[in-house]
């Protein structure tokens, strides 16, 4: 009975398995060499040592002895195998000029046993671009389906507001749009304070489509509305496979999505502590570190940043971090709410109806003295939203062309007894700081923005002026 050595079929087996690897090496140079349109092998140094037959009528040489030891470039002016010989890296499939003919071509390093690169082989694969018409037709379809898409990501992240979008010609309105164009002026960070609804990512929008930065992204985030274990990764974005769950190609956060931009954060009140901190740090120092990532990347971010409540409250109560409210609250801008501006609620109805007349297909409706009376009586704690909601219902539910107070009487809630004060009233507190920012900034105005003159016009000191400036967020001209 013959004897099983183990060793020795191992042995047999290698040299067997080295000699198979050669020959299919040899085997697919040779297939190569005659399936192609032609081939040439380079040394270390890109000179050609070696042309085949075919790639020498290609390239109409007299003959294929007659380029060997002359540069590469002298006889392919456009070759790239001088760029994989320095490399050491393969360019598998390229479109190569040749004078006016395109050619596929492959281009490969070649090592000795020790792996240094001693030269490169090339294969032009077709001589006549059209062999790949199927294969280009789809890598072309799929460039415009991403050039579309990319054009369909920037177009959303364009204002689509402007100043003129901002509805009225009340004293505080018209501060609004003053400070709104000083703010667009400059690059400075904007803090838009003002109760629910009262158009603060409008006027955001209306900030960046008259700055600098007006051709770059405009990104929103409402801090309120993301998870709170996602807000950093929202921000900051996340490095591949940064923790289970995560993106295995990465994901860029919103800081980086809006880089050259500006960044609206609406609701800023309601970001954790934790998160605030790492905000603070990418807004000194222009730079983010993505989320189980090891560098550092920079940044050109604006911010805007928005709320309805006191985030000086907020910074007293230990829930928000006072070094960032102070670089945020460096241009101001208090948007007044829909009560304290009654005599603009004509003009922002009309434009409302004009919208949804424009959406729907209908006809423009119009309001009655006697429908505006109804409205004037309302106190409209959701302001601008609110309005706009009611001229939608009221618009659905009337077949009338002008709506009257018929109309809404059915929309609008019944206030009850002792549950607010008048309707047609603002508070006293809401009527005092009216008649304050409308002083002040008539005499900021009379002044030509000098606040040490407005100040003796109103006979007042300097510092209570100054104090009151910046208790209503007003700003010199």
């Amino acid at each position: 009975m013959p004897s099983h050595d183990p060793t020795k079929a191992s042995e047999e087996f290698f040299q067997d398995a080295s000699a198979i690897h050669r020959r299919a090496m040899q085997s697919l140079f040779d297939r190569l060499d005659r399936l192609c349109e032609g081939a040439i092998a380079v040394d270390r140094h890109a000179r050609v040592v070696w042309v085949n037959e075919k790639y020498a009528t290609l390239l109409g040489l007299p003959s294929a002895e007659a380029p060997v030891g002359r540069d590469v470039e002298e006889i392919i002016p456009n070759s790239l195998m001088r760029q994989v010989v320095q490399t050491g890296q393969p360019i598998l499939l390229d479109i190569m000029e040749f004078g006016s003919q395109p050619l596929v071509v492959t281009r490969m390093p070649l090592e000795d046993e020790a792996g240094r690169v001693i030269g490169a082989v090339g294969f032009v694969l077709y001589d006549r671009i059209h062999a790949l018409k199927p294969m280009v037709a789809k890598f072309m379809q799929l460039q415009n389906e991403l050039a579309e898409a990319r054009r369909r990501l920037a177009a959303e992240r364009r204002p689509r507001y402007s100043l003129a979008d901002y509805i009225g010609n009340s004293p505080a309105v018209l501060e609004v749009k003053r400070l709104a164009r000083r703010a667009a002026q400059q690059d400075a960070t904007v803090l838009l304070t003002g109760e629910t609804g009262t158009g603060k990512e409008l006027l955001a929008q209306a900030i960046h489509g008259s700055s600098l930065r007006k051709d770059k992204p405009f990104v929103a985030v409402n801090v309120a509305a993301v998870p709170e274990a996602l807000l950093e990764a929202e921000f900051f974005g996340t490095a591949p496979g940064a923790y289970t769950g995560a993106d295995r190609k990465g994901r860029d956060g919103k800081l980086k999505v809006a880089d050259g931009g500006t960044l609206f954060l609406d609701e800023i009140g309601d970001m954790p502590l934790d998160v605030q901190a790492k905000l603070l740090r990418a807004l000194q120092e222009q730079e983010i570190e993505p989320l189980g990532a090891n560098k550092v990347i920079r940044i050109d971010v604006r911010i805007i940043a928005a709320t309805h409540v006191d985030l000086e409250r907020l910074v007293e109560q230990g829930r928000f971090r006072p070094d960032l409210y102070y670089r945020l609250d460096v241009l101001r801008i208090e948007l007044p709410p829909l009560r304290l501006i009654k005599p603009d609620l004509e003009a922002l109805c009309e434009t409302f109806l004009d919208q949804i007349a424009a959406r729907t297909g209908t006809a423009v409706r119009s309001i009655s003295p006697g429908g505006l009376v109804a409205l004037s009586g309302h106190h409209w704690p959701g302001n601008m939203r609110e309005l706009r909601n009611t001229m939608e219902r009221a618009a659905a539910l009337s077949d009338n062309q002008l709506l009257t107070e018929e109309d809404f009487r059915g929309i609008l809630p019944k206030q009850a007894d002792g549950a607010a004060p008048p309707a047609s009233l603002p508070s006293y507190d809401e009527a005092l700081a009216l008649f304050e920012r409308t002083t002040l900034s008539t005499a900021l105005a009379a002044a030509g923005g000098k606040a040490a003159e407005a100040a003796k016009l109103l006979g007042m000191s300097r510092a209570n002026f100054y104090k009151k400036l910046a208790k209503l967020g007003l700003s010199q001209y």
